[in-house]
């Protein structure tokens, strides 16, 4: 069911670089994208609000997609850590975050959404939507809805 006010049912949420019939990763282009570059969303297509709103299969679609969102990161941007979250307080749509840490990021060790403890280097760039897409691909083939 889409929900005309939701906005990650009417809008993709940040660049699309993996999407099959059942969800869709995002490079996520907003504030926590520049301070935190790689930060992706992976969300799903329908306007669910919990986990438990999906079947057992959906859940571990999903998961199966969070986890390649992750091993994507990690093997593109080299972070010190990864975070993933699932809160949908603001946006009551299922999707999770998937962000790349690095130990001089402006909240490193507290998560993204804290008051910053210092500038982002200016120097960490944001990684190509194209290397992303490529190792997602590869890693997710296998799955029976995989995407483009």
């Amino acid at each position: 069911m889409t929900t005309l006010t939701c906005q990650l049912c009417s809008l993709p949420g940040g660049e699309i670089f993996w999407e099959d019939a059942l969800c869709r990763v995002v490079l996520v282009q907003g504030e926590d994208g520049r301070a935190h570059p790689g930060t992706c969303r992976v969300i799903w297509r329908s306007h669910v609000a919990e986990m438990t709103d999906l079947n057992a299969a959906d859940r571990q679609h999903l998961m199966e997609v969070v986890f390649a969102t992750e091993a994507t990161l990690r093997r593109v941007c080299r972070p010190h850590k990864i975070n993933l979250a699932s809160l949908g307080n603001l946006v009551p749509h299922l999707h999770w975050h998937v962000i790349p840490r690095f130990l001089d990021d402006p909240q490193f060790p507290a998560p993204i959404w804290v008051t910053a403890l210092r500038a982002a280097p200016p120097s960490r760039l944001a990684p190509a939507a194209s290397d992303l897409r490529q190792t997602i691909s590869g890693l997710l083939s296998w799955l029976p809805e995989s995407g483009p």
